[in-house]
C-alpha cells in the first residue's frame, strides 16, 4: 500500500500537539506508511524585525513537532517533512493560507490536510474569515482534528496586553477628544473621560493589530514625533516641485498609475505610509490592499521620489527602528512598476 501524505499547518496553540498526534493515528490507521509534512505559514516578510523573529519561533515550533511525531509514531514507518511557507510574500487573509497550502500539496502530492481547530498563523487574532472555506474553494480536502478543548468559563481576567490596549486607546481617544475641545474646560474633561472610557472598552480589542511593547510603543510614539517634521518637508518638496512644472506653459506633467510592494506591515504602518503618499503633492493613493499600494502620480520627480522610498523607509523607523530602515528601495528590489499612463 502506498505511504499516506498528510499535511499538517502549525501555529502556536493550546490543540496543535493533539492535532499532531491526530494526525499519525489516523494516517497509520488508513496506510502501512505515512508521510507527515509539517509547514509553518509565516504573516511577514522575514527582511521584517518581527519576521526575523516570526523565523525563529517557527522553526522552534517545527522541531517540537517533529519530536511529538516520532513519540506518536513508535515504531511505525513515518517518514517527516518541515518547511517554512511565506518566506518569500505577504500571507493576509485566510485565501491566502489556503492557496499556498494547496500549492504545497500539489507540489508534493498532498492526500490530505489536518486542521487544527484553534489554527491561527498571525501575531494575536484568530481569523476573521474561516480558513475552512477557503479551503473547499481552492478544494483541498482537509479533516479537522477532534481535539479537546480547555474549558473557557471562570473569572474574567483582563491580561497584560489587554490592559495595554485599553490603556492605549483610552489615552488617544481622550487626547483626540481634547484636541477637538478645550482641555482647560472643567466640562469636556469629564466628557472626555466618559467618551473615551465607552470607547477604549469597546473597541480596544480591534483597535490594534499587533500586541502592545511597553518599551516600543512609546518609542514608536517618540520616532513617530521626529519622523512629522521629515513629511513635512517632503510636502514642501513637492509642493514646490509639482508648482515649478504647473507654471510652466508647456506644462510637462505625466500623469501614471505605479504599484509599488511595500516592505510594512498591513494595518497602520501601512494606512501611514498610504496617507503620507496622498499628503504629499503629485502622489495619490488610489488603493491599498496587502502590502501592495497603487499610487497615481503627477509629474516624473513624484514618481521617482516613490520609487525611491524615502518615505517607505520613515515609516519603517516609525515602526520598526533603524535596523529595518536599511532595507534596500523599492527601486532597488524591484517591487516598483508603471501600470498605467503615458510612461507604460
Amino acid at each position: 500500500m502506498a505511504a499516506e501524505r498528510v499535511l499538517v499547518p502549525l501555529s502556536d496553540t493550546v490543540t496543535v500537539r493533539q492535532t499532531v498526534g491526530y494526525a499519525i493515528q489516523s494516517g497509520l490507521e488508513t496506510a502501512d506508511s505515512l508521510e507527515c509534512h509539517l509547514v509553518i505559514a509565516l504573516p511577514y516578510d522575514v527582511d521584517l524585525p518581527e519576521g526575523k523573529r516570526l523565523n525563529a519561533e517557527a522553526e522552534e515550533l517545527l522541531e517540537r513537532a517533529e519530536n511529538w511525531v516520532e513519540e506518536d509514531a513508535g515504531g511505525a514507518d513515518v517518514t517527516i517533512e518541515t518547511a517554512v511557507l511565506g518566506t518569500d510574500e505577504y500571507l493576509f487573509g485566510p485565501r491566502d493560507y489556503a492557496e499556498i497550502f494547496r500549492t504545497y500539496a500539489d507540489d508534493h502530492g498532498i492526500d490530505r490536510l489536518v486542521l487544527d481547530p484553534e489554527y491561527s498563523p498571525g501575531v494575536t487574532a484568530s481569523m476573521l474569515q474561516p480558513l475552512e472555506r477557503e479551503l473547499e474553494r481552492v478544494d483541498m480536502p482537509y479533516d479537522e482534528a477532534p481535539v479537546e478543548r480547555a474549558a473557557r468559563h471562570g473569572r474574567l481576567v483582563l491580561s497584560r496586553d489587554g490592559f495595554d490596549r485599553l490603556f492605549a486607546t483610552f489615552w488617544i481617544s481622550f487626547g483626540f477628544y481634547l484636541v477637538l475641545g478645550d482641555p482647560f474646560y472643567w466640562f469636556d474633561l469629564l466628557t472626555g473621560a466618559a467618551v473615551a472610557g465607552i470607547v477604549s472598552v469597546s473597541l480596544a480589542h480591534v483597535t490594534f493589530s499587533v500586541p502592545l511593547d511597553r518599551v516600543q510603543s512609546p518609542l514608536r510614539a517618540v520616532r513617530f514625533v521626529f519622523y512629522i517634521p521629515y513629511l513635512l518637508w517632503e510636502i514642501v518638496k513637492a509642493n514646490i516641485a509639482v508648482s515649478a512644472v504647473i507654471l510652466r506653459p508647456s506644462m510637462p506633467i505625466e500623469p501614471t498609475l505605479t504599484r509599488v510592494n511595500a516592505r510594512v506591515r498591513s494595518g497602520l504602518p501601512l494606512l501611514a505610509l498610504a496617507n503620507s503618499i496622498t499628503l504629499t503633492p503629485g502622489t495619490l493613493t488610489v488603493r491599498a490592499n496587502d502590502q501592495q499600494l497603487l499610487v497615481h502620480t503627477l509629474i516624473p520627480s513624484a514618481r521617482e521620489d516613490l520609487f525611491d522610498g524615502g518615505l517607505e523607509k520613515a515609516i519603517r523607523f516609525v515602526f520598526y527602528g533603524r535596523e529595518s530602515a536599511a532595507i534596500p528601495s523599492p527601486n532597488e528590489r524591484d517591487d516598483a512598476e508603471i501600470v498605467g499612463g503615458d510612461e507604460l
